[in-house]
């Protein structure tokens, strides 16, 4: 063969390989945005991206690739809001605290990371950690190991004692005086010095604890923790960063003050009463429910000896309330994006909150969306996520049997792909 043609040849064997199509035959397609779901189509995928969405079964080029899941429900790859990569409850979680390096905390990291993606959770927005989780992160986002694609606020931001001070319940020597730096914060100006410092961190979001919570080793779960100048500082500052603020509040006035101040979300949200759920349609503000650590942590304070005293009879009181909250919330019409909380409870278990939110009144394909669409939405990322339609990144995950009928199907997935790669097909 001449060099000139040797040359034209292998161009064409590279154009070839670069243009490989992967065709996924869909028995019924619920895309994140049409109202009912849709029979016997194709999604092509190009790279990383879906380039269009077919009626009927396409048959796929000579070099491209099909993958058949004509007996399975496809939806969009889901999106849990609320998740912590870092940690898994367990009945020695307040001591592991003074016995567990960060080299500990980020290897078992990786294991929930992958146990997470392969539940079809193909991105997660991470609420507070000691700072790993931004390791964890950028360790997917280079492929070096397996895992969703993770938005993480590194350290959350506390008060002075509040719900994210991580010496709480230390005794006195061991306590110190934590700052910003280390996501404890009191005043205006500590406040915008403390989001600056996640900047600086690497954090592509800020989680504040605007009120007491159920783990921390202290009385209150409900009470306010930061005056509203200060949450005002904290919104202004992220917003001059580009971060969004999520909020963890399980009382009624920590959430309205919040609310009021323009934060992008509440985390619980407990405890909220007709005004909280006025301001939450007034300002537009998401809510993510995380029933499942609710029903997780009740279950948890009935065993002898799990958590803490002083904790226990928080977990009894709260727990069992944020499904009753959620059926409140969603019949007022409050905009609702899914979020569980994982790390409260066991990893991978985070399909359960589909069934918890249905079982409450939500709609099936409300239930979806809200861990897709929505989901994409509080993100920011709308444009590229929470959807099956043209141009989007190519997340992709497939069930069997019907979710639309049978919630328990949400936790048979047979079907991820992530970024136009598939990490499971079986």
């Amino acid at each position: 063969m001449k060099k000139s043609s040797l040359l034209v040849f292998v161009l064409l064997i590279t154009l070839n390989l670069f243009s490989q199509k992967t065709y996924i035959w869909c028995g019924t397609l619920v895309d994140g945005v049409s109202e009912e779901p849709k029979k016997n189509m194709t999604i092509v995928v190009e790279k990383n991206k879906i380039i269009t969405v077919q009626n009927g079964f396409t048959t796929a080029g000579t070099s491209d690739k099909t993958i058949d899941l004509k007996t399975k429900t496809v939806t969009p790859g889901w999106i849990d809001m609320h998740v912590h990569m870092e940690f898994e409850t367990n009945p020695n979680r307040y001591v592991e605290v003074f016995t567990s390096n960060p080299a500990d905390y980020a290897f078992q990291s990786v294991k929930y990371a992958e146990v997470t993606l392969m539940a079809g959770f193909t991105t997660v927005r991470d609420l507070g950690g000691s700072g790993v989780n931004i390791s964890l992160r950028n360790a997917i986002n280079k492929g070096i190991i397996k895992g969703p694609r993770v938005y993480t606020a590194g350290k959350s931001i506390a008060t002075t004692g509040g719900h994210a001070d991580p010496t709480n319940g230390y005794r006195k020597e061991l306590m110190g005086d934590p700052g910003p730096a280390e996501g404890v914060a009191n005043g205006a100006e500590e406040c915008r010095q403390a989001v600056r410092q996640r900047y600086k961190d690497g954090s592509d979001l800020i989680k504040i604890t605007a009120t007491g919570g159920v783990l921390s080793v202290a009385k209150s779960g409900k009470n306010p923790q930061f005056f509203e100048d200060e949450i005002d500082a904290i919104v202004k500052t992220a917003k001059d960063y580009g971060f969004k603020v999520a909020v963890h509040a399980h009382g009624e006035e920590g959430m309205k003050r919040a609310i009021r101040a323009g934060v992008n979300s509440i985390e619980h949200g407990t405890f909220m009463d007709d005004e909280a759920i006025e301001l939450f349609k007034k300002h537009g503000t998401w809510y993510v429910p995380t029933i499942t650590a609710g029903k997780a942590v009740g279950d948890s304070a009935k065993i002898p000896g799990y958590y803490p005293p002083v904790v226990v009879p928080k977990a009894l009181e709260t727990g069992p309330q944020i499904q009753k909250t959620f059926a409140k919330a969603y019949k007022a019409g409050v905009k609702i994006a899914f979020g569980t909380d994982a790390g409260v409870y066991k990893h991978g278990m985070n399909w359960l909150e589909f069934g918890y939110m249905i079982e409450a009144g939500m709609t099936p394909m409300d239930a979806i969306r809200s861990a897709t669409i929505s989901a994409a939405d509080l993100l920011g990322e709308k444009d590229k996520l929470g959807s099956i339609e043209t141009g989007k990144l190519a997340d992709i995950v497939a069930v069997d049997g019907d979710p639309l009928k049978d919630a328990k199907s949400f936790g048979k997935v047979v079907f991820v792909m992530k970024d136009g790669l598939v990490y499971k097909q079986q």
